[in-house]
């Protein structure tokens, strides 16, 4: 990355049921959201200048969906996401985007949408690796057999996400 990318590049940081959260925004777009001491945590020089959530209007944005995600009024999110990553991921990235609030899906109905052929192991390499996190709904993939399995926030955090939207996953006995 370089210096100019990361002068533009700026973080705050929300805080959710779940702990902290840092939102990174560059331009018009969030290109991160991370739990705070989450697997895959960029290093503290890639975050960015730290900003006021109020003070960047893509900030701000991120913060509010995601206020009014955790309140359980917003089931889908509008502002713009750019994460950076290589062409699979993006792939696996832009694919959970469509998993819709309530439902889950897994790592190898994934596979076999995203390439042909693709490993369930190496879609779970880039759902792990997914840069935005709630954003982008990693916390929607299971393991075949319908268990909670890996998630770079911690699986109770992913249990925690799941049961917030079981009002509709209630209605298909989803419930975690």
């Amino acid at each position: 990355m370089s210096e100019t990318d990361l002068a533009r590049r700026v973080y705050g940081i929300f805080e959710s049921p779940l702990g902290g959260m840092y939102l990174v925004a560059e331009n018009e777009a969030i290109t991160g959201a991370y739990f705070e001491g989450q697997a895959h945590f960029p290093m503290a020089r890639d975050l960015g200048k730290r900003k006021d959530l109020t003070d960047h209007p893509v900030l701000e944005q991120a913060a509010r969906e995601l206020a009014e995600y955790f309140a359980g009024t917003r089931t889908a999110f509008e502002v713009t996401l750019h994460p950076e990553g290589t062409d699979f991921q993006l792939a696996v990235w832009e694919h959970l985007k469509g998993t819709a609030y309530g439902y889950t899906t897994t790592y190898g109905a994934i596979s076999k949408v995203v390439g042909p052929h693709a490993p369930a192991q190496a879609v779970g390499q880039a759902v792990g690796r997914n840069k935005c996190s709630i954003f982008i709904p990693c916390h929607r993939v299971l393991s075949a057999d319908g268990k909670l399995t890996g998630y770079a926030g911690g699986l109770d955090r992913k249990e925690f996400l799941l049961n917030l939207e079981s009002p509709s996953a209630e209605e298909k006995g989803q419930l975690f």
